[in-house]
């Protein structure tokens, strides 16, 4: 699951994730998901990244993306996310990563990152034209 420069995006997983009313129990829901969202990214040109607590912990299971190459990519937050959530995230990362704006469009985008959606993140060295 490493990343290299032909990669179009990354995927990172909680491995920590659970949801609130789930037990301490091993393997975790992040884990599961982090494993899935593996397999579904094989041949994808998605890099998919285990890590250790997004710091979403009410709306967990949860992942983030970004696309790799340009500086011109947000970042987005994804909580709530299942194993169905798996394809979804890969179809996601490879929207934004074909985004001209480096914003991943709303058409087209899975239901589980409609509704999971946390957070975007603007990139390094954004400004915004207020006038």
């Amino acid at each position: 699951m490493d990343t290299s420069d032909r990669d179009l995006a990354t995927v990172y997983v909680c491995i920590t994730c659970r949801r609130a009313d789930e037990p301490e129990a091993e393997p975790r829901p992040g884990a599961l998901l982090a494993d899935a969202t593996a397999r579904a990214a094989q041949g994808s040109g998605v890099a998919v990244r285990r890590v250790r607590c997004l710091a979403n912990c009410t709306r967990g299971p949860s992942a983030a993306m970004r696309a790799n190459g340009g500086g011109t990519s947000w970042t987005y937050i994804f909580g709530g996310l299942d194993l169905a959530g798996a394809d979804a995230l890969i179809e996601g990362a490879r929207l934004l990563a074909a985004a001209p704006d480096g914003l991943m469009p709303w058409r087209g985008r899975p239901e589980p990152l409609k509704r999971g959606l946390i957070a975007r993140v603007p990139p390094l060295d954004f400004t915004e034209d207020m006038s």
